[in-house]
Order: structure tokens, then sequence, then C-alpha cells
């Protein structure tokens, strides 16, 4: 479709669109009919669009907006819907009601940008194009990681993030949250993990000068309830989109040591929360209140959050303590492992088949692609070759290389852009071209792949506007390519995005803005 359309530049783009003609007009008299199973749906559009748009959308049987759920359409999958606009009336169907969802966010973007802001209402009628839509997404995975250990966000900002991830129809909301420098989830068994492992004296704040460090004397804490928690999960499960928790372990966990340090190779040590960023050196022991202490957390975790998926991070875990402990030598030799080092994978096993006995998929962070037990998803962010080399070994994947999905990265060398990680950029082009299974792979690798997903590490970030300046417009490139899949259509998408910002603006995205040069930067080439 012409980019020249405004009103026709949907993002991600849809699997087919063809224009009819003509436009509906919506009014304060227009009502809504769901057919059963549809219910969900209607809601959804209604809590949209209804204040925003200043439109009531009442339900009733003669209602000319008509949401269903349809068993003839069960080629279109969990996620796929078709959505016919005429003069008189609009179709959404699909086959699950979660495709329903998907098609309510395209009907929001149907609608002129002013009708998402709830500020520019003029005679109370709207106008959309009249269109034809089938629609069905190239990877069942698309995910955004938001990191709330380093920088805690209230709940309040989680629910619009989840609402600006649905508006682009990712399905994934990857909450990080435990670390060396905040542990954010209470855990009954354990409640000095928030009374003291949610609270750090400072922060590093980055590099200022050569060899030289900010602190940030203030500060930093936060813990969500259960209760927020519990809501967070159902308000995304209303938008269609997962939250998938992650709890970090066997590194990664010097805010717990801080709360309880017998868990740790050196119980007589008192620790603090960490004030530093990097990798910690200090990491659970492998004595058995340990994995007690797991397994009550993960049990907890599994209360809170349904998701099929429970990650368990298991990166940048250094072994020297292992290696120094005679409590770990021991056990190492004990399980009939070659080094200590070697306790790592013994560890992850564990924690792993535990997820599986109470019928959840654990998930690691791959260093190599390889290392991970058979029944984790595995995460291969390191090199991008990690993933193939998984999807081999017989994983499924999520395919988050870092030079391409990890959204702390600036987005120029220009010298307006934020503190962030040290690293050189990852732009607007690289997001939109990676693919996370070329095509040149093999059938079997490739569908192991269930998707991508972007990441937003925030040692670097601490406020909503820093959030969404680093997170937008990437993101949008991100969910173009893993919903519409294909490469070649960066032109399209360009034209596409420069429409989508109009949406942007109204919902009061500080996106970073778009310019020629992050509009013209070289396509990153993805290894094979």
């Amino acid at each position: 479709m012409p980019a020249s359309r405004p009103d026709l530049a949907l993002l991600p783009r849809p699997s087919r669109m063809s224009s009819l003609g003509g436009r509906l007009t919506l009014d304060r008299d227009t009502a809504v009919r769901a057919l059963p199973g549809a219910e969900p749906a209607a809601d959804l559009l209604r809590s949209l669009v209804g204040p925003a748009a200043g439109l009531p959308l009442a339900p009733s049987p003669e209602g000319r907006i008509v949401l269903a759920l349809d068993e003839q359409l069960g080629g279109l999958g969990e996620e796929g819907y078709g959505l016919t606009v005429g003069p008189q009336a609009l179709l959404l169907r699909a086959a699950h009601p979660t495709g329903l969802l998907r098609g309510v966010q395209t009907v929001r973007q149907l609608l002129p940008a002013e009708a998402l802001s709830g500020g520019a209402r003029g005679s109370g009628s709207w106008e959309l194009p009249c269109v034809e839509i089938t629609d069905v997404p190239e990877l069942p995975w698309r995910g955004s990681l938001l990191d709330v250990a380093r920088h805690f966000r209230p709940m309040d900002y989680l629910l619009r993030y989840v609402d600006l991830l649905a508006l682009h129809k990712l399905n994934v909301l990857h909450l990080h949250l435990t670390d060396d420098q905040g542990w954010r989830m209470p855990v009954d068994a354990y409640p000095r993990l928030t009374t003291v492992g949610a609270r750090r004296a400072r922060s590093q704040r980055g590099p200022e000068g050569p060899g030289r460090t900010r602190f940030d004397a203030t500060p930093h804490e936060g813990a969500y309830t259960k209760a927020e928690l519990r809501g967070l999960v159902r308000y995304a499960a209303e938008r269609g989109i997962t939250v998938v928790p992650e709890i970090e372990m066997p590194g990664h966990v010097r805010a717990a040591l801080a709360a309880y340090p017998e868990l740790g190779n050196h119980p007589e040590r008192r620790l603090e929360v960490w004030d530093r960023w990097g990798v910690c050196e200090t990491i659970l022991g492998v004595h058995e209140e340990v994995f007690a202490f797991c397994r009550a957390v993960l049990e907890e975790v599994m209360d809170v959050f349904p998701s099929p998926y429970i990650h368990i991070g298991g990166e940048e875990c250094p072994t020297s303590e292992w290696e120094s402990s005679p409590a770990a030598r021991e056990r190492a030799a004990a399980e009939g492992l070659a080094d200590p080092a070697a306790l790592h994978g013994w560890f992850m096993g564990r924690i792993g088949a535990f997820l599986v006995e109470h019928g959840r998929t654990p998930v690691g962070w791959a260093v190599s692609g390889t290392e991970l037990p058979l029944d984790f998803t595995v995460m291969a962010w390191r090199d991008a070759s990690h993933a193939r080399a998984a999807a081999r070994r017989g994983h499924r994947v999520v395919a988050a290389y870092h030079r391409t999905t990890y959204l702390d990265y600036v987005q120029s060398e220009a010298s307006f852009e934020p503190v962030a990680q040290p690293g050189d950029p990852v732009t607007l082009r690289t997001v939109h071209d990676y693919e996370p299974a070329p095509a040149e792979w093999s059938p079997q690798e490739r569908d192991r792949i269930l998707g991508t997903q972007a990441q937003l590490w925030t040692e670097y970030v601490r406020t909503p506007e820093e959030i969404e300046y680093l997170s937008y417009p990437r993101l949008c490139a991100l969910a173009d390519r893993s919903w519409s899949g294909g490469r070649g259509d960066w032109p399209g998408f360009v034209g596409r995005l420069r429409h989508h910002t109009a949406r942007l603006d109204a919902l009061g995205v500080p996106y970073r803005p778009l310019d020629a040069r992050s509009l013209a930067t070289t396509a990153y080439a993805s290894p094979s």
C-alpha cells in the first residue's frame, strides 16, 4: 500500500491489505456487536478507543462494528485476523480471541492519529478508510525486555509500557525483576529480599572522562506487591501479551546475598546491594539450602505469573568463588563433575528440571548456544551464530543478538545521544534488518526459532522519557520485522514510520526524531 496514504500506513505491515475506497464514519451512535467469545476484544476496543476518541461504542445486537470468532479461519492461527471496513459496517473476525485483540490494534491505527490522544475530539465523529485486511504474524515470539532491577519503574508506567507494546502487536513483556543491583518481587518465604535487597545506597552513573566514574549518592529503591504484579499480568493478558518473569541465578544475585548471606559461598561475609554495573563476582553457593531457596522463590513466581515460560538468567556467572570454595569443590567431586566450573550446567539442570516438573519451560541466556540443558528455551545474545548453534542442538530459540536488539546502545554517534552502554550504535536500520532465521538455514533450524525480542537494560536509563527515547522508533522496527517478516522493505518501513510518528506524538511518546542519517544508515549484514 503506498506510503503516501497516511491512513493506510500501518505498523507492523499487514500480510495483505487492499483499499476498497470510501470511508466508514464512527460517531457517538456507533455501537458494537460482539458475538459469543468476542466480548473481551469488544471491551478492549471500547476502553482504548472510546475515551480517547469520545465514542461510547455501546454494546448492541444491531451494532455496525461486529466482532466474531470463526473456527473456519483456523488457518490464521492464534494471532491472525481478518478485517473488512466498508462504508456501512466494520467486521473483525478471527479463529482465536487473541487474533481479535490484534485486530483491535489495527482498528486503532486506521483511525486518525488524533483519535488516540483524547485531546482533539472535533465533532465527535471519526472516519476510517474502507479496507480489507488479512493478517498473520511471521514469528510467534515478538518481545521486549524491560530491566526494572537496575532502575525501578512504578506499576503505572509498566501499564503504559504494555499499551505501547500492544499497539505494535508485540506479545511478550520480559520483565527482568532481579539482579545484583536490586530485587523487585516480594517472596513471602524470604521477606528480606525486598526489605533489604530492593534498596541500594547509590548508583554508578557512567563514564566521566578517562578512567573516571560518576556516582549518584541518592539511594535507589523500589519493589512491587504481588497484587500489583498480578494486576500487570491481567492487564497484559487483556491485550494479548504474556509477562515472562526473570529471576537471575546462580549469578547476578548480589542483592539476594545482601539479604541472605548464608546463601553464598562465604556465609560469614556481609554484603551491600551492589552499587556498580558490570559483572559481580559474588554468586550463589551450591549447598542444599540454596536449592531450597530457589525452589521456594520459583514456586511463588509461578503462583503470580501463569506464563508457560520462566526465565532464570544463567549468564555472566563467574566461577572463581566455586573454584576457591572447599564446599563447592567437594560438591563438584561428589557429582562426578570435571571441575567446579561445571557446577554451572549442573545448577541450571537442577533448576530447569524443577520448572519442567511444574509444567513450565525454563528459559536461559546462552553464552555459546550449546551449554544449557535441552529442555531450556535459549535466548541467544552474545553472537549471531549462537542462535543457529542452539537450533541445531534441538533447542527452541529466541534470537536476541546484542548488536541488533539491545536498545541500551546509542542510536547514533551524535553528541546529543544520552549516556549508554559502551559500544557502536545500534541504529534503526540495524534493528529492522536483523533476520533471526536467515533463509540459508535449514528448514529444521528455522522452525526452532520462536522469534526475537528487544532488550532495554537500565544501568544508564533512569526515567520513562529515556526508556521511550531509546525504545522508539527502534522498537517499531523490531515489531515490523518480527510480525511482517521479509528483508528488503526498508523503504516501505520508512514511509510507514514517517506517518506512524503522528500516532506516537498523539500518545506522548518522546521518541528519537527521524532524520536523514538515521533513515539512510547502512544495513547490518547478519552472519549465518
